[in-house]
């Protein structure tokens, strides 16, 4: 990771006024956040995508400046002040005494643990936090500026600027993060709305609807431990926050869907029309959704092809913005629906630890035979159950209860809203078929992926397995060498289309074809 060097000066814990025990760096696509324990401090990066320019120092200061004012509409106790950063004795030093060489805005340090984004990774939101949210969030928008120069900015022309600015920016990054066939399709839906719905556009700016709102509301902008704090609201440019009040709760909307909870954004759309008493608002949604996966794709992709971001980091990003265009691509077409992604394979060709990488990037229910299995029978899923092959809890009418209870599990996720990852062997053909009948019934997607590995890699993958057992917190699976060659011999083929994945390549690999070849 190559970073320039005054950002690598103030990762010493020398250049802050507290002199704090550690600092941390994260970076986003336009700036670096200096985490101390007690603070935040946010400088803009040099660059200039069109849509902003903080090229000149200048430029830099005012929109640090417009930050402050304009999250304190939403987090008032959050952000404190414009602050210099300052090269004194051959130091650089925050928030010292001199002629500023950059500008930083500081904040009051949120707690990882009070962000949405956090209870979501945790599964501890419950309705009525979306519900606070929604809500918070209605007030604003009733009380938020308006006036005819923000009005113009809710009209088709105006939209169809962002929306033709989306699109030109990320042509280049088709094949990469957007496939052709989805880049056309998004972009053909979005003109054609705009067309059929160009009345309504019109009505909402005369009613009112287009207000002065916050740009960027998702999951990782809301702390909701002490109150709703919603903070880091477009600054940057006038035209991105002059939006439909619609357009702004859409990000949200959007956001938990990412999280794999259309549960909760079903929730939260509800309680916020019903606050926000906008009946109109409804129709839009779908277009709003869809316009803020883009814009997410689109940030993520730019993540994806920055000199100091680090590898892995950059890999992140790319898999985060194929997935958030795959997302825009569900709302331009028939609307947001879950998918049921069925992995099989041998045992040892690595499905497992696919499918829990899969279901750690974006949020998916990760649900295994392996684990319900032993939860059928009383048994912890870390004890090992050595049995022949077909005895014990892997006797033929066992393993049909195992699948029976996969499939019950996977519906009334699916029913919720919400996707699914079913690992398993899925050795015959018609487990396969009631899996595919089950998500056609409750009206989800249907993809498999089976992987695959030579004889010598399965034998290899044992050897390394044996060595993790006994291990906190890694779930055994009873197969080895033996059972995987007895499964060989009864292993049905399926005539169903799927992603043969490899195993012999790399996971991170691996992970990046599935993403590509289902997703993109």
């Amino acid at each position: 990771m190559d970073l320039p060097w005054l950002i690598k000066a103030l990762l010493d814990t020398e250049s802050y006024p507290e002199r704090p025990a550690e600092v941390k760096l994260r970076q986003t696509h336009i700036s670096y956040l200096f985490f101390t324990p007690a603070f935040v401090y946010k400088i803009k990066k040099p660059v200039n995508f069109g849509f902003l320019d903080f090229t000149a120092l200048e430029q830099r200061l005012f929109f640090c400046g417009e930050e402050i004012r304009l999250n304190r509409r939403l987090a008032p106790s959050i952000y404190l002040d414009v602050v210099k950063v300052v090269s004194k004795d051959g130091r650089v030093l925050m928030e010292g005494e001199g002629e500023a060489i950059e500008y930083a805005v500081k904040m009051k340090r949120l707690p990882d643990e009070s962000m949405l984004e956090s209870a979501l990774k945790k599964g501890t939101v419950r309705e009525n936090i979306l519900e606070r949210i929604a809500g918070a969030l209605a007030s604003f928008h009733k009380t938020a500026e308006t006036n005819e120069y923000i009005k113009g900015f809710g009209s088709p022309e105006a939209i169809g600027k962002n929306t033709a600015e989306n699109f030109s920016q990320t042509s280049g990054y088709i094949g990469n993060t957007i496939s052709k066939d989805r880049f056309e399709g998004i972009k053909r839906y979005t003109e054609d709305f705009l067309k059929a719905h160009g009345s309504l556009f019109q009505k909402r700016a005369a009613d009112g609807f287009i207000r002065d709102c916050h740009g960027d509301i998702h999951s990782e902008h809301i702390s909701i431990a002490d109150g709703i704090n919603i903070f880091d609201c477009i600054e940057f440019n006038e035209r991105f926050r002059f939006s439909d009040i619609v357009a702004d709760m859409a990000f949200l909307s959007m956001d938990l869907d990412y999280h794999n909870r259309h549960d909760l954004s079903r929730v939260f759309d509800e309680a916020y029309f019903r606050a926000s008493n906008d009946g109109d608002g409804v129709r839009l949604i779908d277009f709003y959704r869809c316009y803020r996966a883009y814009v997410r794709g689109k940030v993520e992709g730019f993540k994806s092809a920055e000199a100091e971001v680090s590898e892995e980091d950059k890999r992140a990003a790319r898999l985060n913005a194929v997935y958030h265009f795959y997302l825009a691509g569900l709302y331009a077409s028939s609307g947001f629906k879950p998918m049921m992604l069925l992995i099989r394979g041998l045992s040892g060709t690595g499905k497992s630890a696919l499918a829990r990488r899969v279901s750690d990037i974006i949020w998916l229910n990760h649900l295994s035979t392996d684990i319900i299995r032993k939860e059928l029978a009383g048994i912890s899923p870390f004890e090992r159950r050595r049995a022949p092959f077909g005895e014990d809890i892997y006797r033929e009418e066992f393993t049909e209860r195992t699948y029976k209870e996969l499939l019950k599990r996977g519906s009334a996720l699916l029913q919720s809203g919400r996707s699914v990852v079913l690992d398993a062997t899925f050795s015959k053909e018609r487990y396969i078929k009631e899996a595919k009948a089950e998500a056609k019934r409750v009206g989800a997607d249907f993809k498999i992926i089976e992987c695959i590995a030579d004889d010598g890699a399965v034998r290899r993958r044992f050897l390394e397995r044996e060595k993790e057992c006994g291990k906190e917190g890694f779930p055994l699976s009873d197969a080895g060498w033996e059972i995987y060659l007895r499964q060989k011999e009864t292993f049905e083929r399926t005539g169903e289309p799927r992603v043969i994945i490899d195993s012999g390549k790399s996971l991170e690999e691996n992970i990046a074809i599935l993403f590509w070849k289902i997703f993109g």
